[in-house]
């Protein structure tokens, strides 16, 4: 438990958890983009391009997708431990925390399905 009676604590948290937010969402968005680039091959390059779903990049780019949502994921569960640890004091009053975390879990959930579709879509 904190000793230290300052919300300054808790908005730290709160910073540290939307930077993890942040650099999830470059992780999925650059996953895409990744697991995308045998489209664009194709469009260029038709005849050099294989199968999709056996190509590097398709793999590649799920792989980004996964540990953006992961870490989207994980950075919820290690706030939520740190807000465990602070006393009352540390709330300011009516302020909510729930909204930073609702975001990073609803990231991760989004990021989840979008490399399920990817993959069984393609």
């Amino acid at each position: 438990m904190s000793d230290l009676n300052d919300p300054r604590v808790l908005f730290a948290a709160e910073r540290t958890l939307l930077a993890w937010n942040r650099t999830s969402l470059v992780l999925i968005a650059f996953g895409f983009v990744v697991e995308r680039a045998n489209v664009l091959l194709q469009v260029v390059a038709p005849d050099q391009v294989g199968d999709f779903k056996n190509s590097v990049t398709f793999w590649l780019g799920i792989a980004f997708i996964v540990l953006g949502a992961f870490s989207a994921a994980y950075s919820s569960k290690q706030y939520l431990a740190v807000l465990r640890t602070l006393s009352t004091s540390e709330f300011p009053p009516g302020y909510r925390v729930v909204w930073g975390l609702t975001v990073n879990l609803v990231i991760a959930l989004l990021g989840g399905i979008l490399a399920v579709a990817l993959v069984i879509g393609g």
